[in-house]
């Protein structure tokens, strides 16, 4: 349940920063398009491999 919770936050956050999380959260996410749905996957993969660059860096 953590991880489902976690992944919905990831979300939201990504959402936030491509400008659509109003969207998401008055119409749910079936109402985002396939492009805006791009979007935030792109700014998760973004996200995800600076994070991988950051965690490489103390090594």
């Amino acid at each position: 349940m953590a991880k489902k919770l976690a992944s919905e936050r990831l979300k939201m956050e990504a959402a936030q920063e491509v400008g659509f999380a109003d969207v998401v959260r008055k119409f749910g996410w079936e109402a985002a398009t396939t492009k805006q749905v791009g979007l935030i996957v792109k700014e998760m993969i973004k996200r995800g491999e600076k994070a991988l660059l950051e965690g490489g860096q103390g090594e």
